[in-house]
């Protein structure tokens, strides 16, 4: 009889102590798996980020920034003028964002059905006429720009930069006579910047950003002209995640004080 009390206790004991065991393992592997659990798809990859050419040094910086706060993810860039973007996301080009100097060309990608959501303005900009170190040609007016011998250089019409320099002859009543109408800012600008045009119309940002090879002429009839930027998250995107943290990156404080150290207005 003591025998088998024995063996009993025995018994109970190694039960006891093989669901102990059992329950520590399960506890091990399913900590186990968890610490070896895959990161979200959204926290690595590329972002790809269609932006008017004019927020090319801003983005350039606001883009390490984010990378900087997501290992793994490198932002791409394709900056162009913006109705040339949206033609190509219309085309069926491929992005996760897209960042316009207007809104007249965020409607037509919302029109086009290739936005996700409701844009957001994020920040403003201005004309200004760009002109050589020491404004040679004594460039002071916007109307100086209709004298004869000047050279002088616009956007074209269709471009962000081209529609606000005709809404200026409208309100002015000037109506200049450009050399050359550039797809985007930064083609006016370089024009400008290698002596082959006297003037060009630019934005204040695109002017700041070259402070050091060129000087602006500010006028107050730009303030009639001031152009919107809206961001959206693109239809389809293929990273979706890290499209709206980088739209909600931009309107956040670190997006207005890098925009605003190169010149940008708030948004409106």
């Amino acid at each position: 009889m003591k025998k088998l009390a024995i063996a009993s206790a025995v018994a109970g004991v190694a039960v006891f102590a093989g669901a102990c065991s059992s329950g520590d393992q399960a506890s091990s592997n399913s900590s186990s798996g968890s610490a070896s659990a895959p990161a979200p798809a959204s926290a690595s990859g590329t972002l790809t980020v269609f932006a008017a050419a004019s927020l090319t040094e801003s983005f350039n910086a606001l883009g390490k920034q984010f990378e900087a706060a997501h290992p793994g993810v490198t932002v791409k860039f394709d900056y162009e003028g913006s109705s040339a973007l949206v033609q190509k996301l219309n085309n069926g080009a491929k992005a996760d964002v897209f960042a316009s100097a207007d809104q007249a060309n965020m409607d037509k990608a919302v029109q086009g059905g290739v936005i996700d959501g409701q844009p957001t303005v994020f920040a403003t900009n201005k004309l200004t006429i760009a002109v050589a170190k020491g404004n040679p040609k004594g460039i002071k007016t916007f109307s100086d720009l209709t004298k004869s011998g000047l050279t002088v250089v616009v956007c074209a019409q269709q471009v962000p930069c081209g529609s606000a320099t005709k809404k200026v002859e409208q309100n002015t009543g000037v109506t200049l006579k450009p050399a050359s109408e550039e797809t985007d800012v930064k083609q006016v600008l370089a024009k400008v910047q290698s002596g082959d045009a006297d003037a060009g119309l630019v934005y204040v940002t695109d002017a700041t950003s070259a402070a050091d090879k060129v000087d602006k002429v500010d006028f107050p009839e730009a303030s009639g002209a001031i152009n919107s930027y809206p961001i959206a998250v693109v239809k389809d995107a293929p990273q979706l995640a890290l499209a709206k943290e980088f739209t909600d990156f931009v309107n956040g404080p670190q997006g207005k004080a890098e925009l605003t150290k190169i010149g940008f207005g708030p948004a409106q």
